[in-house]
């Protein structure tokens, strides 16, 4: 496996692959990987692709008061998950070689990105995409595997890839949750064991809606109501938003629609910031 962290050589690499005949699928990440990653790899590897993994913490999507400096960074870590899953390419850039001095251009969705976690953090959508469609641009693969805890990342990412007629597929992968239920998150390292006690509430109140969703019960209005007096019992979690989507288009819904519909959580846990969401 090669592993790089300049631009240049990694265009070398990818045209190398390319010489050789290799499609490529690139599967990006903030790095401090972990199983649900790992799926995604493997994810990429079975379409038969050279996988490149970009492993980058993006400060464009980060506010100035959010966790960007403290965010988990594993590198090398991440060089021996990248090596056991096969992947072909770890692309592990400093900041000023993907946002040198003076880096101007940025890329903004304006409907999908203004709702949900585009209210509470406005820099997030744009900063992704810059730095999504720059990465992108590097590699020019022919596959991007992404994973679908992020749904409203995917959903943006879905509109921007049609809007720009940009001339690779998007694959996805399902989220990965521990053995106790809490999705797989780089940002659960944070948690101490009594705060990942209470955040499992969430796992249980995303279950319980499904199930009132499968018994019949369909009122939007209802749904968000039992949801939130299921996470509100929990006394370090605080609640950010709670909305029932329409898994496409992020907007809210006014009934459960079967196939479409999407119970999205964003919430605190003390000081940490998660989220969270289950199809209905």
């Amino acid at each position: 496996m090669q592993k790089l962290d300049k631009i240049n050589a990694m265009q070398e690499a990818a045209a190398a692959l390319r010489r050789d005949g290799r499609r490529i699928a690139l599967v990006p990440t903030a790095g401090a990987l972990h199983a649900g990653h790992a799926s995604l790899i493997r994810l990429a590897r079975d379409s038969g692709a050279a996988v490149v993994v970009s492993a980058f913490v993006n400060p464009l999507q980060f506010g100035p008061s959010e966790d960007f400096a403290k965010y988990p960074r594993s590198p090398s870590a991440d060089a021996l998950l990248c090596e056991k899953e096969n992947a072909d390419v770890l692309f592990a850039p400093p900041v000023e070689e993907m946002f040198p001095k003076g880096f101007s251009t940025h890329l903004q969705e304006e409907l999908i990105s203004r709702h949900l976690c585009g209210v509470s953090r406005p820099a997030l959508f744009r900063g992704m995409l810059t730095c999504w469609l720059k990465l992108c641009n590097i590699v020019r693969p022919d596959t991007v595997v992404m994973g679908e805890r992020d749904a409203q990342q995917i959903a943006v990412v879905r509109k921007a890839v049609a809007d720009l007629l940009l001339p690779f597929n998007l694959l996805t992968g399902p989220a990965v949750r521990d053995a106790d239920g809490l999705v797989l998150s780089a940002r659960n390292s944070y948690l101490t064991p009594s705060q990942r006690e209470e955040a499992l509430a969430v796992c249980t109140t995303l279950r319980r809606v499904k199930e009132m969703v499968d018994a019949g019960v369909k009122s939007a209005d209802r749904l968000v109501a039992e949801a939130t007096h299921l996470i509100a019992a929990k006394r370090r979690l605080r609640v950010i938003y709670i909305a029932v989507v329409d898994r496409h288009t992020m907007e809210q819904l006014r009934e459960a629609t079967p196939g479409q519909g999407l119970l999205a959580i964003s919430f605190w846990v003390d000081e940490v910031r998660l989220t969270d969401s289950m199809s209905l």
